[in-house]
């Protein structure tokens, strides 16, 4: 049994316990609350395509806003600061504005209820078995990371063993998301974004505060490269800055950060939910404006915390208990209620992101087409519901496997790697190229998985790790990530060249050359303003993105 951590208790009192107590009656209340609504699968699994834009697009960045960014994103603004931005400015926003305008017709417009049922009617059985069994074991994994660090906030606050907190975390989780479906963990998390920004917006301010303000900060920490985002040579892991600025514009912000965002269905489900094409367009272009300020309450945190914790400093702590151990040395009492509600919201996100997305997948992709078909939709809501608590009890073994990183960050990137990047290029491929056949929808997806498992493999594992697999920061995920979507297209090509493809009138809504123009398009939206049309409104996140890469480069 893993004992208490007592190095790390927050020193909560009544006021504080209130307040979180408050926050999962709320939790709860939404999720008896949405229960009403759910008559049917549809209603379970994208709350009936009945949600407004700016509902979905806050859910679609909060559902995102999980452990990952919190204590992952501190963990990197601890190992490398500014450098951090990379993931928000070239990765994230890009590429959600590319979602919001490119592939969200080809999403929304076929109707299909998740992204490997699109790879289904683009590329038959094959493709799809494999990415719906690829996607299920990602979203296992990448709920343990949220199941751990919800557990750690919960074994700081009580000292409970780790074991016991993980069960009782899960126990949260899986309450509110059974109850209500997709529809819940939408709602809680439109809340979940207020309560994160209400919680680390007051620790980034007094941490500075702290310091001494901007200059202060900047006194204290050491690596003046901290400070900057261009060439980004620490995180990428390459000692040229030629060669770093490419790694990073094509294996983070291309590869892994479009193939996350683009074909993630624990994303691309909030949009789906919207009520019309317009709405669901816009749905990840509305989250990409908050989600390019987010690091500056992610990000600062942990700087502040590498330059003034001492167990981080000295590295006797992992820089994953960075925003806790601030937390505790910084936060009176009911601003650290405040906060631990802001953490718990953030980790709770994640994790039912998480399992949402996997019941829909293993319900309709895997055991409605191959095991059990045919049947009434109140089975598949049944096994929807039985999928959401076989995985939440799977996600407390798979949190004990994230706990060997000492930054989340490294792992999920690896994962990412895997799974999104060889996605991604097929996804691309398909939907630009009708030549593309479907033996070459799977074959490339193994290929690319395959050819990025070897290498992380080769780069961690053998005496080949001490050559030119050898990369500082997370320089071997980004390559990794490229290595699979080269591979992809490489295997995608060749294999659609030996073999037959689909006839042109079976690629309608799934390849743009085949597909009427009016299908990509709703009609509505001519009439609304111009910045709530979804080209102009992503124009312009870009434009705001480009300026805060120049002044803080």
């Amino acid at each position: 049994m893993i004992v208490a951590q007592s190095a790390l208790r927050l020193d909560a009192t009544w006021v504080d316990y209130s307040i979180v107590a408050l926050y999962f009656l709320f939790v709860l209340g939404i999720g008896w609350a949405a229960r009403a609504k759910v008559s049917s699968s549809i209603d379970f699994f994208l709350s009936g395509r009945s949600l407004p834009a700016w509902v979905t697009g806050l859910a679609f960045i909060s559902a995102n806003l999980g452990a990952v960014e919190i204590v992952g994103m501190s963990a990197n603004g601890v190992q490398y600061g500014f450098q951090t931005m990379h993931y928000f400015w070239i990765g994230a926003v890009p590429a959600m504005v590319f979602l919001g305008i490119v592939m969200m017709p080809f999403y929304y417009g076929s109707k299909v209820r998740s992204v490997p049922e699109f790879m289904l009617r683009r590329f038959g059985p094959g493709a799809h078995l494999v990415n719906a069994i690829s996607f299920a074991i990602a979203q296992l994994l990448i709920a343990g990371i949220n199941l751990l660090l919800l557990a750690k906030v919960v074994n700081a606050l009580l000292g409970w063993p780790l074991w016991l907190t993980l069960v009782v975390a899960a126990v949260i989780v899986l309450s509110y998301i059974t109850l209500g479906g997709l529809s819940a963990a939408i709602y809680n998390e439109v809340l979940q974004f207020f309560v994160i920004v209400a919680a680390l917006l007051p620790l980034t301010l007094i941490g500075l505060h702290s310091v001494g303000g901007w200059s202060g900060l900047k006194e204290k920490v050491a690596t003046e490269s901290h400070f900057h985002t261009w060439p980004g040579t620490d995180i990428s892991g390459f000692d040229n800055p030629v060669i770093s600025v490419i790694g990073l514009v094509f294996g983070l912000g291309f590869v892994l950060s479009f193939g996350y965002w683009t074909t993630n269905f624990v994303e691309v489900q909030r949009s789906m939910a919207a009520d019309s094409l317009s709405a669901a367009r816009k749905t990840p272009i509305i989250g990409a404006f908050p989600k390019m300020f987010i690091p500056f309450i992610v990000v600062l945190p942990g700087m502040i915390a590498g330059a003034t914790v001492a167990p981080i400093m000295d590295q006797t702590a992992k820089p994953n208990d960075a925003i806790l151990y601030l937390m505790r040395d910084l936060l009176p009492n009911g601003l650290l209620g405040i906060a631990i509600a802001g953490l718990l919201a953030a980790f709770m996100a994640g994790m039912a992101a998480n399992i949402s997305a996997f019941n829909t997948v293993f319900s309709y992709d895997i055991w409605q087409t191959y095991v059990v078909k045919n049947r009434a939709d109140d089975y598949y809501l049944k096994v929807g519901r039985i999928a959401t608590i076989g995985a939440t009890g799977i996600a407390v073994f798979t949190a004990l496997i994230a706990d060997n990183f000492g930054n989340v960050m490294d792992y999920l990137q690896t994962l990412f790697g895997f799974f999104n990047a060889p996605l991604f290029a097929t996804f691309l491929i398909g939907m630009f190229w009708k030549r593309m056949t479907p033996t070459a929808g799977w074959t490339s997806l193994l290929a690319g998985t395959g050819a990025a498992i070897l290498y992380w493999y080769i780069s961690e594992f053998t005496s080949a790790s001490a050559t030119i697999f050898e990369l500082p920061g997370q320089g071997t995920a980004f390559a990794a990530a490229s290595v699979a979507f080269v591979v992809d297209i490489v295997v995608a090509v060749v294999v659609s060249l030996m073999t037959r493809p689909k006839p042109d009138e079976e690629l309608v809504g799934f390849v743009k050359s085949v597909t009427p123009k009016a299908h990509f398009t709703d009609a509505a939206e001519a009439e609304l303003p111009l910045l709530q049309r979804t080209v102009p409104l992503g124009i312009l996140c870009l434009v705001m993105a480009v300026v805060l890469n120049i002044v803080f480069a």
